[in-house]
């Protein structure tokens, strides 16, 4: 079983998510500061990571950038902050996903094994997919644009992914969040956040989308 790294300096959350994880059959240890928890992770690296956003010294947003700097954990901010900002500034920090606190443990559990999957998840049997200057390997793991790489999260490695294989063809942000995260009943401004970030990195104008597109209450397509 994955072992996940709980980030948390109120020590009663702290215990409270620790037991919780232990009781849904992960393995957890947890770190009051970031500086005790990027130790840890150096030291033992976890599975996922959870992180709050309120700590003292290093915050939970320079905590994630430092995380994400070493490797491609999976982490899921558990914040009291449910502000769009804050929730965008964590997700553009490099989080995969986002809980508000309390956090009922089945939720959190649901996450966490969607996550799993979608590390376990084959990639798809496409070679390249390609969308003008754009080029998607599914099977490499890997993004180009005009011959060079792009640098690209999991998580928005997958949504790419997801919209290439369906190109022309909508998908509501519901079912991004299916497909991508595994589960519906997050929160939307997920999907708008890694589009955002997406077209930052693929689009030549990012305030005028011609690949990665909005259909205006519909949801988002991937074009030639």
């Amino acid at each position: 079983m994955t072992g996940v790294l709980v980030i948390e300096d109120d020590d009663r959350i702290r215990l409270a998510l620790l037991l919780a994880l232990e009781e849904e059959g992960y393995p957890a240890r947890g770190a009051a500061t970031a500086e005790e928890g990027l130790r840890e992770q150096r030291r033992e690296p976890a599975d996922y990571v959870l992180v709050d956003l309120m700590l003292p010294g290093i915050d939970g947003l320079e905590c994630i950038r430092e995380l994400r700097r070493d490797d491609d954990v999976p982490i899921v901010v558990v914040s009291a902050r449910d502000d769009t900002n804050d929730v965008v500034a964590a997700l553009e920090a490099g989080a995969d996903d986002y809980v508000v606190k309390p956090v009922a443990t089945r939720e959190l559990s649901a996450r966490l094994r969607a996550l799993r999957r979608r590390a376990r998840a084959a990639p798809a049997a496409i070679p390249v997919l390609t969308f003008g200057r754009l080029q998607i390997s599914p099977e490499a793991g890997e993004v180009r644009l005009a011959g060079e790489p792009v640098a690209v999260t999991r998580t928005e490695f997958r949504l790419l992914c997801e919209l290439a294989e369906h190109a022309g063809r909508v998908l509501s942000r519901p079912q991004l969040l299916q497909r991508v995260w595994g589960h519906q009943f997050g929160d939307e401004r997920l999907v708008d956040v890694h589009v955002g970030r997406l077209r930052q990195k693929i689009e030549p104008d990012p305030a005028n989308p011609r690949h990665l597109v909005t259909l205006r209450g519909l949801g988002y397509k991937l074009q030639s």
